[in-house]
Order: structure tokens, then sequence, then C-alpha cells
């Protein structure tokens, strides 16, 4: 039996994009899978998968120094047959499983370099740096991994050439999961935003246009805060009483949010690394039968204005966002239709099964190519 491990230093061990879609279908195809994690809370089976946990660390770089050794440890004691990383810092960790003879694969959940460029704790300057030396060691690493697999194409288009064994498997949802969608008359006169809160994802865009809604409507706003002090600053405005804050949510907890809700919103601001990304929470308010209200960004306009599905906005613009939530607040038959245009487009378009085709289609490509490699003796 292939033997797989996924590795994360970085990402909870119930990670969408890794445990529930990719260790999950890959154990229904057979493989063995463990799932290497960094948490602190212990080992355990969950859906057919071993996770085992190496600890955590607190802090940003000592994780990054220390959790990925770790890791790296307990991925050469799991001694699989091809490892999966998901994280940009376990590049290392990936070349040194590759001078040990491993079938090693990259997940790129992002575009790295282009990520850097926007992260507010660096300075302008020191983000060119990181940016720049990211993309060197990038290609560097990336070329000797077995194969790439890309989170959008866009990211996919630049790993093709880095390395010509890369593929796009697109974070789109699981229809099931959100099929016991609220019948909409009893939906609750609220929107909804489920992420990380932060300012370039517009979280002080929709503070400020709670203050300005002509409607009854509240924003749910559900996630973490990725800086104490912006949430502080926040919840001293006026908008603040608008919102409803239940905090992070499990996927229950996410899937009873867009049921009441009218509409979501994915309202990130337009920078670099988000102008070529598909939001996963974009499709899984599709996938929930809700309209959405987007940032006016190109790739995302395609999509919502193709399927009918939504509206987009200024993400900078308070007054807009405002506008669009009053406006599906009072119309409901025409927030009912987008969202039934946006469910029957993720039903025929932007679906996990389709994506896991890609994936298990890779993971065959790789085993047979382990079973040549051990016929032949190398």
């Amino acid at each position: 039996m292939l033997t797989i491990a996924h590795l994360t230093s970085a990402h909870p061990r119930r990670d969408t994009r890794i445990f529930i879609k990719q260790c999950r279908a890959l154990v229904r195809q057979g493989y063995e899978v463990t799932l290497v994690v960094a948490d602190g809370l212990g080992d355990e089976r969950d859906s057919g998968v071993h996770i085992t946990d190496v600890g955590h660390i607190p802090g940003r770089l000592a994780r990054m120094l220390g959790s990925t050794r770790r890791v790296l440890l307990r991925a050469r004691q799991v001694d699989a047959d091809i490892y999966h990383l998901h994280d940009p810092e376990l590049m290392p960790a990936g070349l040194a499983l590759k001078r040990l003879g491993k079938t090693v694969i990259f997940d790129a959940h992002e575009d790295l370099p282009l990520q850097l460029l926007g992260k507010p704790y660096l300075t302008p300057g020191l983000r060119g740096v990181l940016s720049r030396a990211s993309a060197a060691y990038e290609r560097h690493a990336c070329r000797q991994f077995d194969a790439i697999v890309a989170a959008t194409p866009f990211i996919r288009d630049k790993f093709l050439r880095i390395n010509p064994n890369t593929i796009d498997v697109n974070n789109y949802p699981v229809p099931g999961e959100f099929d016991a969608e609220a019948p909409w008359s009893e939906k609750r006169q609220e929107v909804c935003y489920v992420g990380s809160l932060s300012a370039m994802r517009g979280i002080g865009e929709l503070v400020a246009a709670a203050q300005l809604l002509q409607s009854p409507a509240r924003i749910t706003v559900a996630g973490r805060f990725s800086e104490v002090k912006l949430e502080n600053a926040l919840s001293a405005l006026p908008g603040w009483q608008r919102l409803n804050r239940p905090g992070h949510l499990d996927r229950d907890g996410v899937r009873a949010v867009m049921a009441q809700a009218l509409a979501g919103l994915v309202t990130l601001h337009p920078e670099p690394n988000y102008l070529d990304a598909l939001p996963v929470k974009m499709f899984e308010y599709m996938a929930a039968g809700i309209p959405v209200i987007a940032s006016d960004i190109p790739l995302w306009r395609g999509i919502i204005q193709d399927h009918q599905c939504g509206v987009c906005v200024d993400p900078r613009d308070p007054a807009a966002i405002a506008a669009a939530i009053d406006y599906f607040v009072r119309n409901s038959q025409i927030a009912q239709r987008m969202g039934r245009n946006g469910r029957r487009a993720v039903i025929e378009n932007y679906n996990w099964p389709s994506e896991a085709e890609k994936l298990i289609g890779l993971y065959r490509q790789l085993h047979a190519s382990i079973g040549n490699m051990r016929r032949a003796g190398t």
C-alpha cells in the first residue's frame, strides 16, 4: 500500500484544504495517510487519517525555526512513500527528504512572493527584499520536487515555468456540505463575512458600512483578528454595534451562519496577491445558496457576472458596501434567485469532487513512478 504523509507546521489539523478535502479524498482511494501537524493538541485518528502532532511553538519566527525541524524529524520517522508539503517554510524539509530519496510534492496555497508584498508588519523596503529572496528560493527548491500542486490556475501557470509536473487543484467547496440551507422565509436580516479579520481583508470598511446601513440589517463577522490593536480601534466605532461577533467557528458554525444569512461578503482589498486569487469563501457562499457581495476585481467580477450570482463593489467604499447590503435585504426575491444561480454554478463547475480527481490522478502517476524505480532497483 502506498503511504502518504501530509506535512504542515502552520495550519490547523482540520484545515479545510489539507484535511477535509485532500487527506480524506486520498483515504477513500485506499491510501494510508498520515498528517503531521504542530498544534500541541496531541495524536489522534480521524476519518481514517492518522494525525501526529509535534507540539506547538508560539511566535511566528520561533515556529518557522523550531516547528519545521520537528516536522522534518517526525516525517522521517513516518517513512512515507510520498510527502506532501503545505507551507513554504517546509521547503528546506522537502529538500532534505529528497536527499533521502523520497518523492515530494509542494502545495502552493498562495503566491508567496506576492503575498509578502502585502504584509503590513514588514516595512516596504523589507517586503521587496523578502519577496525577491523567496522567489529565488522557491525556484531553487521547486525545480527539485517531484510535483507542484497549485491552488489556482494563476499559481499553476507560474510554477509550470519552474516545474513541468504542476497541476492546479482549486479549493472549491464540497457541495453536499451546504445542502441544509434554510428556507428563504426563515432567514434573518443579516449578511455575513467568514474568514480572517485584517485591514487588507476589508474589516475596517465593513464596520464603517454597518454605520451607513439604511435597512435593519446586521453583519455577522465570524473569524479572528490578525491584530489586537485593530480590533480595539474598530470596536470603538459606532458601526461596531451593528455587528454580530460569534468569533472563530468550526465547520458546523460556518454552515449555520451562512444558512441564516441573506448574502455573503468577500470585500478584500485589491492587493497584488488577491488579484488572481479564487477566494474559498466566495464559492462557499455560492454553495450555500446566498448571493455574493464581492470586491470589483476583474477575475471575481467575471465569475459573478457570468453566473448572475451577486454584485461587485469598490471594497474601499463603505457606502457602496452598505448600499449592496441594503439592496439584498430589500429585494429578497432577487437575492434568492442569485443565490440559486450561485449554487447551480458550484454544482456544475466549481466543486471539490472534480478537483479531487486531478489530485488522485497526480498520485497515481507518482505511484507508478515509484513502482518503476523499485522494479529497476534504484
